[in-house]
């Protein structure tokens, strides 16, 4: 079931809220409202089949608890809508230090040449930037 469908409901979302503080039972739950307990349990059903709570017996009763990956596709939308952008990957930042790593070794070397000039790139940039690129349609 779609999250978003499960936490239209305001009594689903209060659920969610009282399960915050840790497993619950269905009893303990109903108590809080004036609707019946088999009510509650089909919240809790619902709210289990979106992934937003997990379902666990303990001998003859049965705790419901917050399952907090489950709400990644609300946050994720709320980070949208708030313009905000998930953090940046570590390996994002290795892959970036080895390119840097590798065009310093390369300016170094002077193997680094300019697009299309065939040449390395400090000796184009001593030259005029037209003149270069006149020099590129030469045969």
């Amino acid at each position: 079931m779609d999250p978003f469908v499960a936490l239209a409901d305001p009594v689903r979302r209060d659920l969610l809220r009282a399960l915050v503080s840790g497993p619950a039972r269905v009893v303990d739950l109903a108590a809080r409202y004036p609707i019946s307990r088999p009510a509650v349990s089909k919240h809790l059903r619902v709210l289990t089949e979106a992934g937003l709570v997990t379902a666990e017996d303990r001998g003859r009763e049965r705790y419901y608890a917050l399952a907090r990956p489950g709400l990644a596709p609300a946050r994720d939308l709320l980070d949208e809508l708030a313009g905000r952008r998930p953090p940046i990957p570590e390996s994002a930042f290795d892959a970036l230090d080895l390119e840097v790593r590798r065009t310093v070794h390369d300016r170094r070397a002077g193997t680094d040449a300019v697009p299309g000039t065939g040449r390395p790139q400090e000796e184009s940039a001593c030259q005029h930037p037209h003149r270069a690129s006149r020099d590129r349609r030469r045969p």
